[in-house]
C-alpha cells in the first residue's frame, strides 16, 4: 500500500489515555461491574445522556433492582464536582443505566463516572453543544461495524482525537446475522450468540458483545455519540412491516422489531422520544448559528416495502410510496424551512441519497433510488425555498463517496441542490481487492458526472469541519482491519464553499 504523504502509523494496542485524564480507556478490572465501559450521547446545549451497564456476576445481582451513583465533573482530575445523582436499574432493562443530566453550560467539556457495588467505572469525557455565534464545529461520521469481519480500528482512530464536538453514527452499529450468513469473505471472529439475533435476549447479547471491543469503548468514553439505526440493528433490508432477512418461521416481525428497538434504546446513549406506542429516532441538534443537524430514520418508522427488484418499475415509480413516512417528512420540512435558520443544514441518515444509476437502471431498490418520489419531494422543497448549504451525510454502502446533488445529474447540472458525503465502513466488507475496486471506481467516475470522489476498498471514517466560509470533509482510512495494529492515513479532502453547493478537491 502506498501511503499518503500525510499518513502516519498507529501501532498502539494498549489503552487509550485522554490528555490530562488518569482513567479514561484504562483496562477494566476483571471483577468490575463496568466491563462494557461508559458512554454519552444526544448532547444538547444544556444536557447530555450518560450511559453504562452493570455486568456483575448474576449470582451477585440475583435479578434484583440495583442503585447506581453517577458523578459529573468540570475537570479531568475530578476535583470540581458539578452534579451527582443516583439511578435505579434492573433486569427489566438488562441492567443498563441511562441518565439525562440537565442544567449544563453550552459548548463545554465535562467528565463523568459511575459507582456501584464498591467499584468505580472508567472516566468518560463528553461535551454539550454550543450556542450563539459559533465559529467552527468538528464531527466524526461512522457506520457499518461488523464484528466477525474485522477490528474496530476506525473507532480507535476517532477516540484518539481531541477536537470533536460529537460522533455521528449512521447505523449498522451491530449486525444480526449468524455464522456464515453474511458475505463471502472469511469471518475472523464469531458472533455472540452463535446464531442470528431474533429475540430480545439475542439482541441484548449482541450489543453486549460489540461493547466489549476496546476501540469502541474508547470512542464512547472520549466523545458523545449521536446515533441512528439502519437495518442490521434489526434485520437486513428492514422496513416498517418486515425485512428481507426475516422469515415467517422466525416469528412475528412486529415482535422482533420491538425487541431490536428495545435493546437498542437500552444499550445506546440515546434519548427516547415518545411517538405514540413506540419511540422514534428522528430528531434534531442545533450548533448555534452555524449548523442544524437533522437525524433521520429511513428504516423502521415510515418506509414502505422495497420493490421486488431493480426491474420492478411500477413499484419504484409509484408516487405514493415513501422512505420517510408522512410524519417524518413533515417534520423534516418544518426543520428545513424554519425562520432564522443556521448557515449550514446537515442531514444525517442511513442510505445513499444521490443517484446510483447506470444506463437508466438503478443499482439497489433499498436506497433512495428505490424511492424517487421521496427524493424528488425533498429536491423540490430545497429549490422552491432556495435552501442552500445542505450536506447529506450517509453510510450503509461500505465505501467512501463525495457527490453533488442534482434533480437530474444526467441532463441538467447547472444548479446543485446540495452535497452528499458518505463514510466508509468501520469493518464491514468492501471490495475484495484494490484492483477490482479501482476498476469499478473508474467506471463510476466515467458514467456518473455528479460523483466527485469514490473509494470502494478502504475502511475508516469521515470527519467534517464546518466554518462560516466552508465545509471541509476528510476521509480517514485505516488499514488493515484484520489486526488491531493499523495504519491511519488521509485518503481525500474536499471543500464545499458556503453558498455554492459544489465540491472542490484539495491538493494532497
Amino acid at each position: 500500500m502506498t501511503l499518503n504523504r500525510r499518513g502516519f502509523i498507529t501501532s498502539l494496542t494498549g489503552s487509550l489515555m485522554l490528555p490530562g485524564c488518569s482513567t479514561p480507556g484504562e483496562p477494566i478490572a476483571q471483577k468490575s461491574p463496568f466491563r462494557h465501559g461508559v458512554a454519552s450521547g444526544d448532547p444538547l446545549s444544556d444536557r447530555v445522556m450518560l450511559w453504562t451497564r452493570i455486568s456483575a456476576d448474576p449470582a451477585l445481582l440475583q435479578d434484583k433492582p440495583l442503585n447506581v451513583n453517577w458523578q459529573l465533573f468540570a475537570d479531568p482530575d475530578t476535583s470540581e464536582l458539578i452534579a451527582v445523582g443516583q439511578v435505579p436499574t434492573g433486569p427489566q432493562r438488562d441492567y443498563t443505566v441511562k441518565i439525562d443530566v440537565t442544567g449544563l453550560a453550552p459548548g463545554r467539556t465535562y467528565y463523568y463516572r459511575f459507582k456501584t457495588l464498591g467499584y468505580s467505572s472508567p472516566l468518560g469525557r463528553t461535551r454539550t453543544l454550543p450556542t450563539g455565534q459559533v465559529t467552527a464545529i468538528n464531527l466524526a461520521v461512522a457506520s457499518c461495524a461488523n464484528y466477525p469481519f474485522g477490528y474496530f480500528n476506525a473507532y480507535d482512530a476517532i477516540a484518539r482525537r481531541n477536537d470533536l464536538d460529537a460522533v455521528l453514527h449512521l447505523g449498522d452499529y451491530i449486525y444480526e446475522y449468524g455464522p456464515g450468513e453474511y458475505g463471502e469473505q472469511t469471518e475472523l471472529r464469531s458472533h455472540v450468540p452463535p446464531h442470528e439475533a431474533i429475540t430480545l435476549n439475542d439482541y441484548r447479547r449482541r450489543h453486549a458483545q460489540y461493547k466489549t471491543e476496546p476501540a469502541l469503548q474508547q470512542a464512547h468514553a472520549a466523545h458523545p455519540f449521536i446515533a441512528v439505526w439502519d437495518d442490521h440493528e434489526s434485520a437486513n433490508n428492514s422496513w416498517r412491516g418486515g425485512a428481507e432477512n426475516h422469515s415467517p418461521g422466525e416469528g412475528d416481525w412486529l415482535a422482533r422489531k420491538r425487541a431490536a428497538q428495545q435493546a437498542y434504546f437500552e444499550w445506546m446513549p440515546i434519548r427516547a422520544i415518545a411517538d405514540g406506542p413506540e419511540y422514534r429516532i428522528y430528531r434534531s441538534f442545533d450548533f448555534g448559528s452555524l449548523a442544524d443537524l437533522c437525524m433521520l430514520d429511513t428504516r423502521l418508522i415510515g418506509r414502505d416495502r422495497q420493490a421486488s427488484g431493480i426491474d420492478d418499475l411500477a413499484t419504484i415509480n409509484d408516487p405514493e410510496r415513501s422512505i420517510l413516512g408522512s410524519a417524518q417528512r413533515d417534520w423534516l420540512t418544518a426543520r428545513l424551512t424554519r425562520e432564522s435558520p443556521p448557515l449550514w443544514r446537515l442531514i444525517g441518515q442511513q442510505l445513499m441519497f444521490g443517484q446510483l444509476i447506470f444506463d437508466g437502471t438503478i443499482t439497489s431498490p433499498d436506497m433512495w433510488d428505490g424511492y424517487p418520489a421521496s427524493r424528488m419531494g425533498l429536491f423540490a422543497l430545497l429549490e422552491a425555498k432556495n435552501i442552500e448549504n445542505v450536506a447529506v451525510l450517509s453510510g450503509d454502502i461500505h465505501s467512501s463517496w463525495a457527490l453533488e446533488l442534482y434533480a437530474d445529474p444526467f441532463r441538467n447540472r447547472n444548479y446543485s441542490l446540495g452535497v452528499e458525503l458518505i463514510t466508509p465502513s468501520v469493518s464491514s466488507p468492501a471490495a475484495p481487492t484494490l484492483a477490482q475496486a479501482q476498476k469499478r471506481e473508474m467506471n463510476i467516475l466515467e458514467q456518473l458526472p455528479h460523483v466527485q470522489f469514490v473509494d470502494l476498498f478502504h475502511h475508516g471514517y469521515l470527519s467534517i469541519n464546518i466554518t462560516r466560509e466552508r465545509l471541509k470533509a476528510d476521509w480517514w482510512f485505516v488499514d488493515p482491519v484484520d489486526s488491531p495494529v493499523y495504519t491511519r492515513y488521509l485518503g481525500a479532502s474536499y471543500i464545499a464553499a458556503a453558498g455554492t453547493n459544489r465540491l472542490h478537491r484539495l491538493a494532497e
